[in-house]
């Protein structure tokens, strides 16, 4: 594409054979500027490519809007898929795809789990970047530092903030050693019922259980009875266990009716960082945002200050 005067009118009049790139051809009617006046784009002049074939290491909508990004990058996208999902429009979006196997009676969720497996993938098909999206393995220092040990670039944080992060644990002891405050909880996951017993014996009740790795409202639950403590624990690192790999779980205070307000950031690898400013994601439901206010209303400006520094 080009950049065109406000002072000339444009109309689509013919549209090229799709491609990966799915590159559009536009004439320009002018009264009053040559066509040859008009800059042209040309093949020198586009950015590098920064990688040849992106993996989108994850299932349906996340991998097709990977797929669509890595195509706008000119690159070639990678999907991946089980045999459930062999209709699906991830598999069919991509310019190549590869069938995970598993072993009988396996979830199909355990095959995106399977790092050994997608790393064979991606180095049998010279893919040089893998993008997991959210869920699966898109927290999992192992996956990146398998990816690093492949030649592999992982499109998301380095392994060392994976390791600090993606274990709610440790991110919430760096918290604390940042001088965040946070809720009364276990400095570490707890994976027996007597440890999880233990430390509801020290703490009290009500308590939420959470996944220790992972996200999305997946293996939690709030304990407000005694009798249901170990019950909601199985019952939370199972689920945990299924959609992460991971079965740990950790326990927080309770908190009844909060505000959820978050900031995020971005960091470019090399020392920069800003915020993305706040939201209030307090709107939820099973643990999941169901909207999110960008401005978070009613936020008092000293407190949105102080959560920005």
């Amino acid at each position: 594409s080009a950049f065109v005067p406000a002072s000339l009118s444009s109309s689509l009049t013919k549209a090229m054979p799709s491609t990966s790139s799915r590159l559009m051809v536009a004439s320009v009617e002018s009264t009053d500027v040559a066509a040859s006046d008009i800059p042209k784009i040309t093949a020198d002049k586009l950015p590098p490519i920064p990688f040849k074939k992106i993996m989108a290491a994850n299932r349906a909508e996340i991998s097709v809007r990977i797929q669509r990004a890595v195509t706008e990058l000119n690159s070639g996208s990678v999907a991946i898929y089980v045999d459930e999902d062999r209709y699906g429009q991830h598999r069919w979006g991509a310019d190549e795809s590869f069938l995970l196997e598993k072993e009988s009676g396996a979830t199909p969720i355990s095959a995106y789990l399977d790092i050994d497996q997608i790393i064979k993938i991606a180095k049998e098909a010279d893919v040089d970047a893998i993008h997991p999206g959210y869920g699966f393995l898109s927290e999992s220092p192992q996956f990146a530092q398998a990816c690093a040990d492949a030649g592999i670039t992982f499109v998301g944080p380095t392994v060392d903030n994976l390791n600090t992060f993606s274990d709610k644990t440790s991110a919430r002891n760096a918290a604390i050693a940042a001088g965040v405050p946070v809720v009364p909880g276990s400095d570490d996951a707890l994976r027996t019922a007597a440890e999880v017993n233990a430390f509801v014996d020290e703490i009290g009740l009500p308590v939420i259980i959470k996944a220790s790795m992972g996200g999305g409202g997946k293996g939690m639950r709030v304990v407000r009875n005694r009798e249901d403590l170990i019950p909601f624990f199985e019952s939370a690192s199972s689920e945990a266990l299924a959609s992460f790999g991971d079965g740990s779980v950790f326990i927080e205070r309770f908190v009844e009716k909060p505000r959820h307000i978050e900031v995020q950031i971005i960091g470019d690898g090399e020392g920069n960082v800003i915020h993305l400013w706040e939201r209030d994601c307090s709107i939820q439901r099973r643990h999941q945002k169901v909207i999110e206010m960008a401005p978070a209303w009613s936020l008092p400006d000293e407190l949105r200050a102080e959560l920005h520094e």
